[in-house]
């Protein structure tokens, strides 16, 4: 470990008392406990098919085999492991992926600094993340822009501030104005500052990934994340069945170190994978498989995440698209296998292919949304911010989907038929002929009976003319600007806020600055 990393961890004072301490008497702004549903999952695939597609995808790997590039250390494990390996192509006999991914968990916790935000990440919950990647933001003011630092920590700060969400994602933009090389450390300092959220580790090359778990021992204390999980990462895969060696290394780092990783294949559809969604859901499969079972053989027992990126094409143009029919069908149906497989699922997000915060973009995000909810989705990255297929975090946006994930909480919480859900009292007070507005059941109900949004206008016309008739967009310019406005970052003990300072500053000064 670094001294920097030692010096954090001395200043923690008793294994993190003192941030204990601080935490406790800092500022801390409302959140939604991660949603735990109580409505059932859809299921579109029968047993039939279900067994039709898992016998294929083994067949894909026992005979077309994946590829794990420039990696000799994951092909001599592969071969120790049982499989055959010819060259960088792996061929991994039936069921043997499938008895390595035994060994995953189907459920864990990731702490946040703040234990209060704490997420479960499996079975019946569902936990929120913001977007992650865009090279562009864009905003109502100032237009589509490369994105900035100070982009990527107003974003963090309006994760944090923002009720539903449950976690401060990661690459929330890509900051072009700071160095490859040297970004991720200025990304993980604003999540670790900034919020006191659960957050993601970098994983654009396998020291970048080091980084992250040093300056995670900084922020918890060596000990407790050897112990826990603190963090998760995004480990896609470079579909169709191939597994090159920057992901696969940040993997590693991340497996060996007891966190989390989310294995997901990367598939737009007609061009990535088969445009059928059968024929989908047999490649997402196999790659899962494959990708879980390499992470078990660096350390059985690591947490990892089935995950399903999927998107169609448009025939005509080549671009992808969101919010379709398809997308739901491959979306439904690997939740159903995942659960069959015994992890973890991540799918779903705020997915439109709109150039701004429009119409179009609301109708494909809502079904984007809805979509996993019922798919039994347990870790949604992109939930908020997504524009332009991913290329843009819009500010409006972000907070206009925030405000929308809150109708998840409320359907995820399905119908009480207890006494107080069932009404009779009300229906007996006001018989016939009358109204509810006064009756005893609607005062003891009111605040608490429907999701009221924070954004969206119910105002009479009238109102709404004379404030300047407002549309959407403006609404969520004027509520981001007030967010920021109103923030203020949570308590840090300032013997790790150094630490980590120093740590990052001795890392910028190790190397020059790369922007390739």
């Amino acid at each position: 470990m670094s001294d920097v990393a030692t010096a954090g961890r001395r200043a923690r004072g008793g294994g993190g008392g003192a941030a204990r301490r601080a935490e406790r008497t800092g500022i801390s702004f409302d959140t939604a406990r991660f949603i735990e549903r109580n409505i059932p999952n859809f299921e579109i695939l029968n047993e039939e098919a279900l067994q039709i597609i898992e016998w294929n995808a083994e067949t894909v790997l026992e005979e077309i085999g994946v590829n794990f590039l420039e990696n000799p250390g994951a092909l001599a494990l592969w071969k120790a492991a049982g499989a055959d390996v010819r060259g960088e192509r792996v061929h991994i006999p039936r069921g043997l992926a499938r008895k390595l991914c035994a060994t995953a968990p189907s459920s864990f916790t990731q702490h946040a600094r703040n234990p209060e935000r704490n997420v479960e990440i499996g079975g019946k919950s569902l936990v929120l993340a913001p977007v992650y990647g865009p090279p562009f933001v864009r905003d109502r003011e100032g237009g589509r822009r490369y994105a900035t630092i100070e982009d990527f920590r107003n974003f963090v700060k309006l994760g944090y501030m923002s009720k539903w969400l449950h976690h401060s994602g990661g690459t929330v933009c890509e900051p072009t104005d700071v160095a490859v090389n040297k970004r991720h450390l200025d990304m993980l300092h604003a999540h670790m500052t900034l919020s006191d959220k659960p957050f993601m580790g970098s994983v654009t090359e396998p020291v970048r990934a080091a980084d992250s778990v040093e300056m995670a021992k900084i922020l918890f204390g060596s000990d407790f994340v050897d112990q826990n999980t603190v963090m998760t990462s995004l480990i896609n895969i470079n579909s169709p069945l191939t597994f090159d060696s920057v992901m696969m290394g940040a993997l590693e780092v991340y497996a060996k170190a007891g966190q989390a990783a989310i294995i997901s294949p990367f598939i737009v559809g007609g061009a990535m994978a088969p445009v059928t969604v059968a024929g989908t859901l047999t490649q997402v499969l196999a790659e899962v498989l494959a990708g879980v079972a390499y992470s078990q053989l660096i350390r059985p027992g690591a947490p990892v995440i089935f995950g399903a990126f999927v998107t169609s094409i448009d025939m005509n143009s080549g671009a992808p698209t969101f919010g379709t029919p398809e997308a739901a069908h491959i979306t439904y149906g690997a939740g159903q296998l995942a659960r069959r497989l015994g992890l973890p699922y991540r799918s779903g997000g705020s997915f439109c292919g709109s150039k701004l915060p429009d119409a179009q973009a609301a109708y494909e995000t809502s079904n984007s949304l809805n979509m996993a909810l019922l798919a039994g989705v347990n870790f949604m990255l992109h939930a908020c911010g997504w524009l332009e297929g991913g290329l843009v975090s819009s500010y409006e946006k972000f907070v206009m989907d925030a405000d929308q994930l809150g109708t998840l909480h409320h359907l995820a919480k399905g119908v009480s038929v207890d006494e107080n859900g069932q009404g009779m009292d009300a229906i007996r007070e006001v018989g016939p002929g009358g109204h509810y507005l006064g009756c005893a059941h609607t005062q003891a109900n009111f605040k608490t009976a429907f999701w009221r949004s924070d954004l969206l206008d119910y105002k009479p016309f009238e109102t709404w003319d004379e404030e300047g008739a407002r549309d959407t967009e403006q609404l969520a310019s004027e509520r981001v600007k007030k967010l920021l406005g109103d923030y203020q970052a949570p308590a840090l003990d300032e013997g790790i806020r150094e630490a980590l300072d120093a740590y990052v500053a001795q890392k910028k000064a190790a190397e020059p600055d790369a922007f390739i």
